[in-house]
């Protein structure tokens, strides 16, 4: 028996006839309140189950469980602590026994808080009891009961009284049901021991809030709830109820899905289904009959009487499907096609839907067998809808057993159903002969007419393809089907050939050599069965020669590739290729592309090693005549590329190769003379062949590369296509500029010089060097590696004078090697001033530039000056612009580097050549140009005062013997143009100058509105303890609240190594937000604090008991108002992002007070200040950034 002793618990055992006890103390103290006790029971059935001998008990205290066993001798099996959890949390407990890998063993769950942990308790073969974890249950709410309803099914209560459902094995939550109306009983009095008067400890008080230990039990599959008016039962529906409730609320198609899960054994919490599985099965079958029975009357009850046909078909094709697929899940045919048919027949609308609906499981193979009549509907039914290619899809995945073969085989002639009709000769009759017959028949005589029908290009593999999916050709005209069937002739031969079932599945193994030798016996038949006395021999293999050559072909080459070890089909064989032979050779109808198919597929079986054909070479030497004719220029390409295909198949052994080489080069077939060539390892005589090509001829410029760079070529070789490169590089200039430079740079790097005698002509060597050192042309040239001489570039630069001049100074920009002194006699000889200035100016000598400028500029005014009145419109002005604004950027470019003088040495020449003029003409009759040049004068005036100071400008005016006279009137506008650029500056600096210090004060006010906001705690008990920071009893501690909420005492963050020392002080860090990725984190604080991204946010808060009464320090120092080290760190990243004067005074004054002594009393500490005082600093500048932004 348990008794209670000084709040310990102990198990007692007395002694038979003594009136003495033994006990022996579990735990004791105030950790050791047991809130849950819970037996192992044992339901009749397992009364021998061999862990019942040990009658265990669960315990559940505040911090641990304990699993004990009383006999045969009292002992600990197991304790488990929580761990971390919410104080407040009520500890669970709950037995079951579980079948886990085909064992009954006892599963204990228990829980604080929100997650469930399950324990498998077995006995092992030494008697000794093993407890294992099982997978844990996470949950989003906290518990305050747990209860079994039976192995799979639990259902839990949470804090506001809601119930979960939940299946174990799966965690899924079935169902939640609101309780709140029960108005449950709670053991709030008795935990808190109230008619005693409350002397139990404050933890199991603060747990009896939510106790409700002995207001829930359960029983039998049942819970019962005691709640303050009456009692509730609360338990699981069985399968039949919920399929039944589902019923009542008219939802039919979730009960059958219901009961397919039933079916299946997929649903969860089921009850009262037992039995073996296909026992289970049966009974929810019949059960599902059922359903669909009614499903089906409602369909047709609910059926619009009145309306469109089309919402008669959507009511039906909502419906009908429905009754399909549960009725082939069940595998009753039986039933879909007689007692539903009937019934659905009753509707023609029902009827035409359930029949359609039978087609995507027939297309999948699903549905195999339908009944004659059905099948016979069906047929019918597709017809008047006109969906006869859809026919086709079903006939060919159908049972032919079912099928009425001659109904079925006359409807396909009549829609030109030709797959279905192949199919039911096959499969119905084993025919394999007579589609083909009748397909010939129907493609043959317009073939026979000289009409030439273009097929598919389509590729047969071993693999079948469906005809379904073979593309029809869109020919105008009559020969699109006969096309088409041509395309499937084709499969179908392939088919029958490689032993498959046309269009699917295979033929039977023991009929695969029959009708191979059928099919070869019929293509090579002499005459057709009704030959006309005009037809050739062998009509059925020169009509798919005549159809597609390359195809056919290729359904031979497969066929022979099968051929091993069998004398009768390589007789086959042979025979085949005399046909073809005597078809193609000896007839002129067919084009030089299908001669070279046939003999480039000859080509290929002869050069295999276990070849047995024999064909004679001579025939081989007229097809070389044939195809290399002179005479014939038609199809050039194409006899060219039948050669070559020949050739590469293994035909070059039937040839000689030099004769082959002669012919191939009178006929001009360069590709051809390529191939010889390569093999004979003359690669420089490909060149030659390249550049005769012209739809090649660019491409000789790769081959030279390849060559030249590819490993594998020896080096005499390389040699040989380097000097026939040398050789022809005037040619490879004229057809490509940049790719010969793009050559030259890469393997001719050391013979520009050579190449550049070699080009005779001026343009073509413009062109190469200009793609050679430009870099602007594209070509990623290495200049470094290139090292060409000045001499070469002075030779471009002198070229890009004579055919190029406007480009002189951008190329000139971009070239490095060439020589200023040189370069500059070259634009003089050409009298290219500009290119002169720019150089003489990258020289050095600004003076000699400018005066060049300066002339061009003088020479242009006096060509504006002396111009005629009578002229409206005068180019030459926009030219004085444009050298004058070129005069203006070399001054300011070279102003900067120049002393007072010389500055005025350029910008007053200038000043004076644009006023020139303007003294030149009479006051009383302006000039016609006399405001623009006005204009052009103030925007010199305007451009030099930035580097002559104005005082020197209005003298310099002023001096001068024109003005000097009184005719300041004259220069009035230049003079108050100045001085409103002088207006403008300065009202655009008062400006900024504002909005800067209007941003500043924003940021300031903004960051002492962050930084002394009050912090307010989330909860009043410690994160890490849990004890409320009021009653801890422990020595002098500090309280720290961060800006998080989280409330710590300063010993608990110690312990978890919350804590980063920098520069002498210490910094603390959240526990729990740091908590999720503490690995790494805390490592890094003291580099993310150098950077200003980690701010102390806590304050520091010792209780009013850690101060001493008589402590005269504590008392003056909680009077004086101080900075908390929250506020030092925000103010030093404030003096750190603004630096300034005098206005910051007010600041410097208060970071005196940070001394020691003023954090004794608020934060119990003695250490020194967390930073140096920031203005001691230099680095105090003013940053131009978003202010911060403040938290609401």
């Amino acid at each position: 028996m348990l008794i209670l002793q000084e709040q310990q618990y102990c198990i007692s055992r007395r002694v038979m006839g003594v009136r003495t006890c033994e006990s022996r103390c579990l735990f004791s103290g105030s950790k050791g309140e047991v809130c849950c006790i819970e037996p192992l029971h044992s339901k009749p059935e397992l009364k021998d189950h061999p862990i019942t001998q040990f009658s265990l008990l669960a315990m559940a205290s505040l911090t641990k469980i304990l699993v004990i066993g009383l006999k045969p001798s009292l002992k600990v099996w197991m304790t488990f602590p929580y761990g971390r959890m919410d104080p407040s949390s009520v500890p669970l407990l709950a037995w079951h026994f579980v079948a886990v890998q085909n064992y009954v063993n006892p599963m204990l769950a228990f829980c604080r808080g929100d997650v469930v942990h399950f324990l498998l308790v077995k006995r092992d073969e030494s008697g000794a009891i093993h407890v294992t974890k099982q997978k844990h249950l996470h949950l989003y709410y906290d518990l305050i009961n747990f209860t079994w309803i039976n192995s799979r099914t639990v259902v839990l209560l949470d804090s506001v009284e809601k119930l979960h459902v939940i299946d174990r094995q799966t965690q899924e939550e079935l169902e939640t049901v609101e309780i709140s109306e029960v108005q449950l009983v709670y053991n709030s009095s008795h935990f808190k021991s109230l008619a005693t008067g409350g002397n139990v400890s404050q933890a199991l008080a603060l747990v009896g809030e939510k106790a409700c230990y002995q207001s829930i039990s359960s029983y039998g599959g049942q819970i019962f709830y005691l709640g303050t008016k009456s009692v509730y039962v609360m338990m699981l529906r069985s399968w039949r109820e919920r399929v039944d409730h589902l019923l009542k609320q008219d939802c039919l198609t979730e009960a059958l899905a219901l009961a397919w899960s039933f079916h299946e054994g997929k649903a969860k919490a089921v009850v009262g289904l037992s039995g073996d599985a296909s026992k289970r099965k049966a009974i929810v079958a019949d059960r599902m009959v059922e359903i669909l029975f009614h499903y089906a009357d409602r369909a047709l009850k609910k059926c619009p009487d009145q309306g469109k046909i089309q919402v008669m078909e959507q009511h039906f094709q909502d419906m009908v499907p429905v009754i399909v697929d549960y009725c082939l899940l069940l595998q009753r045919k039986d039933l879909l096609f007689s007692q539903m048919y009937d019934k659905l027949s009753e509707n023609s609308v029902a009827k035409g839907v359930f029949l359609e609906c039978l087609e995507p499981y027939i297309l999948s193979d699903k549905l195999v067998g339908i009944t004659p009549q059905v099948m016979k509907d069906l047929i019918v039914h597709f017809q008047d809808k006109k969906l006869m290619e859809n026919v086709e899809a079903l006939i060919v995945h159908m049972d032919i057993t079912s099928l009425d073969i001659q109904q079925v085989v006359l409807m396909c002639w009549e829609n030109r159903l030709y797959d279905a009709m192949i199919y039911v000769y096959n499969r119905g009759m084993n025919e394999f002969i007579s589609p083909m017959e009748k397909l010939f028949r129907v493609i043959a005589p317009p073939l026979n007419a000289g009409k030439t029908l273009t097929a598919v290009s389509f590729c047969v593999d071993k693999c079948v393809h469906f005809l379904g999916q073979i593309p029809k050709v869109g020919m105008a005209g009559l020969y699109d089907e006969q096309v088409v069937m041509g395309n499937k002739l084709l499969v179908y031969i392939s088919c029958c050939l490689a032993g498959r079932a046309y269009p699917l599945g295979d033929i039977p193994e023991d009929l695969v050599p029959l009708v191979k030798n059928q099919v070869f016996e019929f293509l090579i038949r002499l005459h057709s069965a009704e030959a006309s006395p005009e037809e050739e021999i062998y009509p059925y293999i020169r009509t798919l020669l005549h159809f597609d050559t390359r195809e056919f072909l290729n359904v031979l080459a497969l066929t022979f590739e099968d051929f091993k070890n069998d004398k009768q089909a390589v007789e086959y064989q042979q025979r085949i290729v005399d046909i073809l032979l005597k078809v193609m050779v000896e007839n002129s109808d067919f084009t030089p592309s299908q001669v070279g198919c046939l003999f480039t597929f000859l080509a290929r079986q002869l050069a295999k090693p276990d070849n047995t054909l024999f064909v004679n070479r001579t025939l081989f030497d007229q097809v070389l005549e044939f195809l290399c004719s002179p005479d014939d220029d038609s199809r050039h390409s194409e006899r060219q590329q039948v050669l070559l295909e020949l050739l590469q198949a293994g035909g070059i052994v039937q040839f000689e190769e030099s004769r082959l080489i002669r012919m191939a080069e009178k006929a001009e077939f360069y590709q051809i003379c390529e191939f010889m060539y390569e093999r004979e390892h003359q690669y420089d005589k490909i060149i030659d062949c390249y550049l005769r090509d012209p739809l090649r001829e660019e491409e000789v410029f790769n081959y030279i590369h390849n060559i030249l760079s590819i490993p594998g070529h020896s080096p005499e070789e390389k040699q040989s296509v380097w000097q026939k490169a040398m050789d022809h590089i005037e040619e490879l200039v004229s057809l490509k500029p940049c790719k010969a430079a793009e050559l030259v740079a890469t393997h001719f790097s050391g013979h520009i010089e050579t190449v550049i005698k070699k080009l005779q002509n001026q343009v073509l060597l413009f062109k190469f060097l200009r793609s050679l050192l430009d870099p602007r042309e594209g070509i990623h040239i290495n200049q470094e590696l290139l090292q060409i001489s000045p001499c070469i570039t002075e030779q471009f630069i002198e070229l890009l004078c004579q055919f190029n001049p406007t480009q002189v100074i951008e190329t000139l920009q971009v070239l490095e090697c060439y020589r200023l002194e040189e370069t500059i006699q070259i634009t003089q000889k050409y009298q290219l001033h500009e290119v002169t200035a720019y150089l003489l100016e990258k020289k050095g000598d600004i003076h000699g530039a400018f005066l060049i400028m300066l002339e061009r500029l003088q020479s242009k005014l006096q060509e504006v000056t002396h111009q005629g009145e009578n002229t409206k419109e005068d180019p030459s002005l926009k030219d004085v612009e444009d050298t004058m604004v070129e005069t203006i950027a070399l001054c300011q470019r070279n102003s900067h580097n120049l002393n007072q003088q010389q500055r005025e040495a350029l910008w007053f020449p200038l000043l004076e050549a644009m006023m020139a003029p303007q003294k030149l003409s009479s006051s009383a009759i302006p000039h016609l140009h006399s405001e623009a040049l006005k204009s052009l004068t103030m925007q010199v005036l305007n451009s030099m005062a930035a580097f002559i100071a104005l005082p020197s400008i209005l003298q310099r005016i002023l001096q001068d013997p024109v003005y000097g006279k009184g005719k300041l009137g004259e220069i009035q506008g230049l003079i108050l143009g100045m001085l409103d650029t002088f207006n403008y500056e300065q009202t655009l600096l008062e400006t900024t100058t504002s909005l800067l210090n209007q941003d500043l004060h924003w940021s300031l006010c903004n960051l002492r509105a962050s930084v002394t906001r009050g912090l307010n705690p989330k909860q009043d008990y410690c994160s890490i303890c849990l004890q409320q920071y009021k009653r801890r009893q422990e020595m002098a501690d500090e309280i720290i609240v961060f800006s998080c909420g989280h409330l710590y005492h300063s010993f608990c963050l110690q312990n978890k190594e919350c804590t980063v020392e920098f520069e002498g002080q210490t910094r603390w860090t959240c526990y729990k937000c740091s908590s999720s990725n503490k690995v790494g984190k805390l490592s890094e604080n003291s580099s993310e604090i150098k950077k200003g991204r980690i701010t102390p946010s806590q304050v520091k808060m010792s209780p009013s008991y850690h101060q001493s009464k008589g402590d005269p320090t504590a008392k003056k120092g909680t009077s004086e108002p101080v900075l908390d080290p929250q506020q030092i760190q925000a103010f030093d990243q404030l003096c750190r992002l603004y630096r300034g004067s005098s206005r910051l005074a007010l600041l410097t004054e208060l970071s005196q007070n940070r001394s020691s002594e003023s954090y004794r009393p608020f934060s119990g500490s003695q250490s020194a200040p967390a930073f140096n005082s920031i203005f001691q600093n230099e680095n105090f500048q003013l940053q131009l950034i978003p202010p911060p932004v403040t938290e609401d």
